[in-house]
């Protein structure tokens, strides 16, 4: 049988997604890909993987996942949830478990990760990632296009993810000492390229404004709710290209900002831009998480990104090894061959 996790419950909007698939937006494809692409990177470092790798991206609410393997290894990033390591798949309660740190799973156990709390994402990392066929380069799920991922969709109950690995590999499992995932007080941007349709009065209340992440938000856009930001006129202007972190201003002046599965091209009015050190803290944002806005000049974006691939190149430096229990040794042993080359007691192989 292929190894799998079998998906018991998909959760609300369970997804797999990597790096995205950059280079195809002047044919409309979206870049799509993870929200929080740090917290994807750090739990596929806790597993193994290249950090790219596609993990599970769960929303608000997480999946239950039986093992249909040998053995797995899974890591969780991202957003604070309950997480419970199960007997079987119609066991009550199990052993908790925190999100920062790897664990290993055999054949008949589940995972059951509860609401999500203090984020919006959480990833779900496996090692050896999932055997899926790329599409265009990446595994990210287009949720606009129902392409990539599996079957281009969130999961369903009794999907079958998988795997490329049979067993795990020996290596111990890690946890992270330290990963901030916490958004900073203020979203950083720069003007975008229709600002000058926006008055001085439109202007300073955007920046002087605290908004909320609207319920009707997804992955194609984060709409927020807050004082309106009036056009000095409602003059249009021909569509041009979009990118992540883009602040579109409707007709109502709402601000939507543009996420990962966004159109290629708009023809609302950008404001500003976020910039790119501060895309993985805007996937964290949930739904009634306030947001302001401050305005930065180009060097200073540049130098924050610098920071960030700093962060990013550090994760593996911060893994810490978890000792194994007792109980982890002996489980060990019963599946490892510890007389490999014996044939017999007359004609050995060493």
């Amino acid at each position: 049988m292929i190894p799998a996790l079998r998906v018991v419950k998909p959760g609300l909007r369970t997804t797999i997604q990597d790096l995205g698939r950059p280079g195809y937006q002047r044919f409309g494809i979206s870049v799509s890909g993870a929200l929080d692409p740090v917290s994807l990177r750090a739990a596929n470092a806790l597993v193994g993987n290249p950090l790219g790798t596609g993990a599970l991206e769960a929303a608000y609410v997480g999946p239950t996942l039986a093992v249909e393997a040998e053995e797995v290894r899974l890591a969780f990033v991202g957003a604070h949830a309950t997480i419970e390591v199960l007997p079987d798949v119609s066991a009550i309660n199990g052993q908790r478990m925190n999100t920062l740190r790897s664990v290993r799973l055999r054949r008949g156990e589940a995972v059951r990760i509860g609401s999500l709390s203090r984020g919006a994402v959480l990833y779900v990392a496996v090692e050896g990632g999932f055997d899926i066929t790329a599409a265009l380069g990446s595994v990210s799920t287009d949720t606009r296009g129902r392409f990539g991922g599996w079957q281009g969709r969130a999961l369903m109950a009794d999907d079958r993810l998988p795997l490329h690995n049979v067993r795990v590999s020996d290596r111990d499992d890690y946890r992270l000492a330290e990963l901030d995932v916490s958004p900073p007080r203020r979203l950083r941007v720069l003007l975008g390229p229709q600002h000058d349709y926006f008055p001085d009065d439109a202007i300073n209340t955007f920046f002087g404004s605290t908004f909320a992440v609207s319920t009707d938000s997804d992955r194609i856009g984060m709409r927020l709710q807050g004082p309106p930001i009036v056009q000095a006129n409602e003059a249009t202007f021909t569509s041009d290209g979009t990118a992540t972190g883009s602040i579109q201003v409707t007709g109502s002046g709402q601000p939507i900002v543009l996420l990962p599965d966004r159109q290629t091209t708009g023809g609302y009015p950008k404001i500003a831009t976020i910039i790119s050190a501060d895309l993985p803290a805007l996937g964290r944002l949930s739904i009634g998480s306030q947001i302001a806005f401050e305005l930065v000049t180009l060097e200073d974006a540049l130098n924050l990104r610098r920071e960030l691939s700093a962060v990013i190149a550090g994760i593996r430096d911060k893994l810490e090894p978890i000792p194994r229990t007792n109980v982890e040794i002996s489980a060990r042993l019963r599946v490892s061959n510890l007389i490999s080359g014996v044939v017999d007691g007359q004609n050995w192989i060493g």
